[in-house]
């Protein structure tokens, strides 16, 4: 267990915090907390410290190549508290549950596994392609990483060892993965969709006809009501402003159901804006979900009364990815160019945001 007063006391810390910024309001339509020192690049993937540990920690992997971490205090304020450098981009960022390490995955093949007590990082996985996801898997009989790559595999990795414990083959890049034992969802690249099974040794349980007819960006598993909130299914994103709502095992056929989300109010000659669906999480206490797209805005959704809670105003930019805090207090999201209109609406002047939004009321579900 690490000591948060040592935390970035050795290799890089980055300075500079606590300074007031003058962000305009445009940038901040919401009013919300910003960041100090957000990445220098486009944010590709965020994640909150686990319940094991008092503080709250923010990681978050950026283009810049750099996974940054900072402590979120009660008053909205945030600390940076180290860094670490990968190869190449940051795709993907896994807590372990114990809360020491920080698990990175990059373009440069490679994941590595970031101890937070002494600020090193070693390497734990190997692809040979870009890494775009990596899980922590706690199972009562093992603890392992899962990784997804473009080179079309899915590996489970025993930290301790340079080789994989098991390899799955995918039928196409893996684009978006969820884990939440003893279950895992993974979408690729012709919108095929597996679900895994996790118990003994991992395993695929069924393979799934994608309900959305473009390509899958995201996926997040939701829990079911009832009891030890065993994994009941799952929500997908698209590139085409839509989210499908899929049980595992559908009471009824009418319980599976997609939704359309992040396009412009109204047609312009006849023409309606569609944005990419970019990061879904799912809360952890209300079981209701954030959807964040290109279109720069967030929404809350309750699935089971099949509602809009909440709607953001626009934000300068697309939003990235986004995170709910362990105790579902806090949601952050990341206001940064996803590249979804190409180079050319590529603007080097607009900086990258990081907000932090008190969101535990917003996210209650609707009282049937």
């Amino acid at each position: 267990m690490f000591n948060p007063s040592t935390f970035g006391s050795s290799g890089s810390s980055f300075t500079g915090f606590g300074l007031s910024t003058t962000t305009p309001a445009t940038a901040n339509p919401m009013k919300d907390f910003e960041v100090v020192n957000p990445p220098d690049d486009s944010v590709q993937c965020m994640a909150f410290s686990p319940p094991s540990i008092p503080q709250d920690f923010l990681v978050a992997g950026s283009w810049d190549n750099n996974v940054r971490c900072w402590e979120v205090q009660r008053d909205g304020k945030t600390i940076g508290k180290a860094q670490q450098t990968m190869g190449g981009p940051v795709m993907d960022v896994a807590w372990h549950d114990d809360g020491s390490k920080v698990f990175m995955a990059s373009a440069d093949k490679t994941v590595h596994c970031w101890d937070l007590g002494s600020n090193q990082k070693m390497q734990v996985a190997q692809h040979d392609a870009p890494v775009k996801t990596v899980h922590w898997i706690k199972a009562p009989t093992y603890s392992c990483i899962m990784t997804g790559s473009w080179d079309k595999t899915l590996k489970f990795w025993d930290t301790r060892s340079a080789q994989p414990i098991m390899t799955i083959n995918l039928p196409e890049r893996c684009y978006c993965a969820d884990v939440e034992y003893p279950m895992a969802v993974v979408g690729t690249a012709n919108r095929h969709l597996i679900v895994y099974q996790l118990e003994g040794q991992p395993q695929e349980f069924k393979q799934i006809e994608s309900p959305l007819k473009y390509q899958h960006r995201c996926v997040a598993i939701f829990k079911d009501k009832k009891g030890a909130g065993a994994p009941a299914g799952f929500a997908l994103g698209s590139v085409e402003g839509r989210v499908a709502i899929q049980y595992i095992v559908a009471a009824s056929p009418r319980d599976n159901f997609t939704f359309k989300c992040h396009r412009s109010n109204g047609t312009s000659n006849g023409f309606q804006d569609i944005y990419a669906v970019n990061d879904i999480k799912f809360h952890p206490v209300h079981g209701t979900l954030s959807t964040v797209g290109s279109d720069g805005r967030f929404s809350f959704w309750d699935k089971d009364a099949r509602t809009k809670l909440k709607n953001s105003e626009a934000m300068e930019q697309p939003i990235s990815c986004c995170a709910f805090s362990h105790n579902g207090q806090i949601f952050a999201y990341a206001v940064s160019y996803d590249w979804s209109k190409g180079h050319e609406y590529f603007n080097p002047q607009k900086k990258n945001y990081i907000f932090l939004r008190s969101c535990y009321d917003e996210l209650k579900p609707r009282s049937r």
